[in-house]
C-alpha cells in the first residue's frame, strides 16, 4: 500500500471525530435525528479546521444504507463511495475552477434528474466564494427551490464575500480554530500510530506553529518525522528548521537586560551563522516578550505563554517592568513590518537588540506625569501620595514644609491662605494676603475657606447688575483693586502718559540740508528733481545756532542712557576715541547726532533691534567703524545678528562704508552663590535621569 499522510489517514470518518467543532457536530447530529434535513448548507471557517470533511460526513449520514442517520457505518458501499470521492451522487466541485455562469448551467441541467444510487443528490462546492457574480444569481432559483433529492453544501474560508442573497438561503455554521492542547492531543495519538516517541516540548510546539489547524499540524508533523529518526525532540526541530529556543533567547535577553551590548551583537552574528532566517529570529523574539508579558500579568498558563513560566530567565523578568515589555514588544512588532522596505534587514536588527540594552531607562509618558503630579504636589506643601514615582527616589525622603495654618481662637477670625506657595519661592506682593478689612469681601473668607489666589477677579461687566444688598461689598472691592492696581503698577513718568496709554520717550533729531545730505543742493548742478526739498526750512536770522542747540539736546538725551563715567572709564581707549565723524562730504557730525538718526530710521522698520541699539552706551568712532559699549549679554546677542543692517544703516547715512563695532562691558559682581529652594532640589532629584527619549 503506499505511504499516505496523515492529514489524509486521520481525516474524520464521524461527527464524533471532529476535533474542536462540537457545536456544529452536535446541531447537525440533533438535525438528522429530528428528521429537519434543510436543501442548503454554508460552512464557514479557517482553514484545515474540518469543513469538508462535515460535508462528506453529513453526505454519508443522509446516504447511509443504514439511515438516514447520525452515526454512518462507514462499511456499505454508498459510506464507502463517499470516502473515496468516486460516489455518482455525491460531486464534489471546487469553486475556484468552475466559476463561470456556464458550470452553474450544467448543475441546473443535473439536478433535475434523480440520485441513481443513493437517497439524496448533494453538491458540495468548496471555496464557493471564488465564484463570479452572475455564477451566483444563477445559483440563487435553484437554491431556494431544489428539487426535495437535492442538497448543496458550501464551503468557505471567506464568509464576507458570499454575497447576503446565498447567505439568506443556507443554514450557516461557523467553524472554529482547534485549541493547542487538543492539537497536541492528536499529535500524541498519531505519533503512537506509527511508533514514533516524541517529547511534549516538540509536540507543542508542533501545536503552536499551526495556529490552530488540524491539516497544517499534521503536515508540519509529518516533515519533522522525516527527520526525526523515530524519536521526535525540540533540539532537532531547532537546529533542521533553524529555530532559536526558549534556552538561546535566554542568553540572548539577559544580555540585553544587563546591558552588554557587544555580547548581544556577537549571539545574533552566531544565531544568523547557524543559519537562523531574520524574520524567524524576530518572531521568536516577539513570542518570548510576548510571553514575558503575560508572566508579568500573572498568566501562567502553557497554552498561552508556550512554555512553562520556569523555563523563563528570572533575570530578565525582574530586570524589565510591564511597561518596558510593551515597548519592547511593540519595537519588534513594527520591525517585521519594516525590513521588508529595509536598506539591510539584518542593520535593522541590530539595531533593534541595542535599543533593549538600554530598555532599563526608559520611561513612559505616563510615568513621567505620575513623576511631576508628585513634585507638583510636593512644591504646593501637600503630602506625596503613595505609589508615585517621586516616592521611588531619595528625594522622597526629604521631608516637605508642612503648610502651617493659625487655629482660630473663639471671636478671631480665621487665617486666611490666599497665597499657598511654600517659603523659599518667588512670591508677588500683590498675592499676599489682604488686611482684615479687605479679607472681609474676599469670598470663602467668611467661612475660613481656602480662597482661590486671585481672589479679586476684577469689576463686574457692564451687562450685569447688583443688587442693592451687594453695593457696600462691590466699592470695597473696588478699593482692594485700586490698591492692588497700584502696588503692582510700573512707576511711569507723567510726560510719558497721554490719559491712559503709555507713550514712550523716542528721540529724532531733525536734520537740515546742511548737516546731511538727504537731497543734493538745489542750486548745484547735479540736481534734477521736480520737487525740490530740505529736511528743514531756511534757519532764521538769530543769533543762536540751531545747529549748536540741536547737539545740545542730543547730548543731554544721551547723558541719561549712557553708563556711569566708572564704567566708561574701564575702557582705555574710551577717552581716546574722536567725537565727531567725518562725513564722506567732509562734513563733521557729533556721534551722539549720528545715533539718533539711526534710532530713527530703524524705529520705522525695526523697533525690536532699535530697542536695543537705544540702551547701548557711549559711542565712539573711527575714519571707518562705529564702535558701541553693551553692558548686556542679551543686547550683545541680538546686536550681533543684526550687524549687517547696521553696517548698512550707518553706511547709508554718513555717505561712505562704515563698520558697526560692539564691545560688551563685563561689571564686577561679588555677589554670592544663591541657595536652591528646598522644593527645587526635591524636584530635580525626582526626575533626574529618569526620562530618556524614545520612538512611541
Amino acid at each position: 500500500m503506499s505511504y499516505e499522510v496523515t492529514a489524509t489517514r486521520r481525516r474524520p470518518q464521524q461527527f464524533e471525530h471532529l476535533v474542536g467543532q462540537e457545536f456544529v457536530a452536535e446541531t447537525l447530529r440533533n438535525s438528522i435525528k429530528s428528521g429537519k434535513i434543510a436543501h442548503a448548507y454554508l460552512f464557514s471557517g479557517p482553514r484545515g479546521c474540518g469543513k469538508t470533511s462535515t460535508a462528506r460526513i453529513l453526505a454519508k449520514a443522509l446516504n447511509c444504507q443504514n439511515g438516514p442517520t447520525d452515526k454512518p457505518c462507514c462499511q456499505c458501499s454508498n459510506c464507502q463511495e463517499i470516502t473515496k470521492g468516486s460516489s455518482l451522487d455525491v460531486i464534489e466541485i471546487d469553486g475556484a475552477s468552475n466559476t463561470s455562469v456556464e458550470n452553474i448551467r450544467q448543475i441546473k441541467d443535473e439536478v433535475m434528474f434523480p440520485p441513481s444510487n443513493c437517497r439524496y443528490k448533494i453538491y458540495i462546492i468548496d471555496e464557493v466564494h471564488m465564484l463570479s457574480v452572475s455564477a451566483f444569481n444563477a445559483l440563487l432559483k435553484t437554491i431556494e427551490e431544489p428539487p426535495e433529492y437535492v442538497i448543496f453544501i458550501f464551503a468557505t474560508t471567506e464568509l464576507q464575500k458570499v454575497p447576503a442573497t446565498i447567505k439568506s438561503r443556507c443554514q450557516q455554521y461557523n467553524f472554529r480554530l482547534v485549541s493547542i492542547d487538543k492539537v497536541k492531543e492528536c499529535l500524541a495519538q498519531a505519533a503512537a500510530e506509527l511508533n514514533i516517541k516524541a517529547d511534549d516540548e516538540a509536540l507543542f510546539w508542533i501545536a503552536r506553529e499551526s495556529t490552530g489547524s488540524m491539516r497544517d499540524a499534521y503536515t508540519l508533523f509529518d516533515q519533522v518525522v522525516a527527520f526525526s529518526d523515530g524519536y521526535i525532540t525540540y533540539d532537532k526541530i531547532r537546529d533542521k528548521l533553524g529555530l532559536v529556543g526558549i534556552d538561546r533567547l535566554n542568553t540572548l535577553f539577559e544580555a540585553c537586560a544587563t546591558g552588554k551590548t557587544d555580547e548581544v551583537l556577537n549571539l545574533l552574528d552566531s544565531f544568523l551563522q547557524a543559519g537562523v532566517s531574520i524574520e524567524q529570529l524576530i518572531s521568536n523574539s516577539a513570542d518570548y516578550l510576548r510571553s514575558l508579558l503575560l508572566i508579568k500579568n500573572g498568566i501562567t498558563k502553557e497554552a498561552l505563554l508556550g512554555n512553562s513560566v520556569e523555563r523563563y530567565s528570572s533575570v530578565v523578568l525582574n530586570s524589565w517592568n510591564v511597561v518596558q515589555l510593551e515597548r519592547a514588544l511593540s519595537i519588534y512588532l513594527q520591525l517585521y513590518r519594516d525590513i521588508r522596505y529595509s536598506l539591510s534587514p539584518r542593520y535593522e536588527l541590530e539595531l533593534s537588540y541595542s535599543r533593549l540594552c538600554w530598555l532599563n531607562q526608559y520611561v513612559s509618558n505616563a510615568e513621567v506625569k505620575k513623576t511631576i503630579d508628585a513634585a507638583q504636589a510636593l512644591l504646593a506643601g501637600a503630602p506625596l501620595a503613595a505609589g508615585t514615582g517621586a516616592s521611588a527616589s531619595p528625594a522622597a525622603s526629604i521631608a516637605a514644609p508642612a503648610a502651617t495654618s493659625t487655629p482660630s481662637s473663639s471671636g478671631t477670625k480665621p487665617a486666611l491662605s490666599i497665597n499657598p506657595i511654600p517659603n523659599g519661592l518667588p512670591r508677588l506682593s500683590g498675592l499676599d494676603e489682604p488686611d482684615e478689612d479687605e479679607s472681609a469681601s474676599i469670598p470663602g473668607a467668611a467661612d475660613g475657606g481656602n480662597s482661590n489666589p486671585f481672589y479679586n477677579g476684577g469689576s463686574l461687566p457692564p451687562e450685569q447688575s447688583v443688587s442693592n444688598s451687594e453695593n457696600q461689598n462691590v466699592e470695597k472691592n473696588q478699593v482692594v483693586e485700586k490698591e492692588l492696581d497700584e502696588r503692582l503698577k510700573l512707576h511711569i513718568p507723567e510726560a510719558n502718559m497721554i490719559g491712559d496709554e503709555v507713550v514712550p520717550t523716542v528721540y529724532v533729531p531733525t536734520m537740515d540740508s546742511a548737516s546731511f545730505n538727504y537731497a543734493p543742493d538745489s542750486s548745484s548742478d547735479d540736481f534734477q528733481s521736480d520737487d525740490s526739498w530740505a529736511n528743514t526750512d531756511t534757519p532764521p536770522d538769530d543769533d543762536y545756532s540751531y545747529e549748536e542747540v540741536e547737539n545740545q539736546e542730543a547730548e543731554s538725551y544721551y547723558e541719561q542712557q549712557a553708563p556711569s563715567p566708572e564704567v566708561i572709564s574701564s575702557f582705555s581707549d574710551a577717552s581716546s576715541s574722536a567725537s565727531k565723524i567725518t562725513m564722506a562730504d567732509g562734513r563733521e557730525v557729533p556721534v551722539n547726532q549720528l545715533k539718533g538718526t539711526v534710532l530713527a530710521n530703524l524705529s520705522v522698520n525695526d523697533t525690536f533691534t532699535a530697542a536695543a541699539l537705544e540702551r547701548t552706551g557711549e559711542w565712539s568712532c573711527g575714519s571707518d567703524f562705529i564702535e558701541a559699549i553693551v553692558t548686556s549679554e542679551y543686547d550683545m546677542s541680538i546686536l550681533q545678528k543684526c550687524i549687517p543692517v547696521l553696517n548698512g544703516e550707518i553706511s547709508k547715512v554718513c555717505g561712505k562704508n562704515m563698520i558697526f563695532k560692539l564691545k560688551l562691558l563685563k561689571q564686577n559682581e561679588d555677589s554670592k552663590k544663591v541657595e536652591l529652594p528646598l522644593q527645587v532640589k526635591i524636584l530635580l532629584e525626582t526626575v533626574r535621569g529618569t526620562i530618556v527619549t524614545g520612538k512611541q
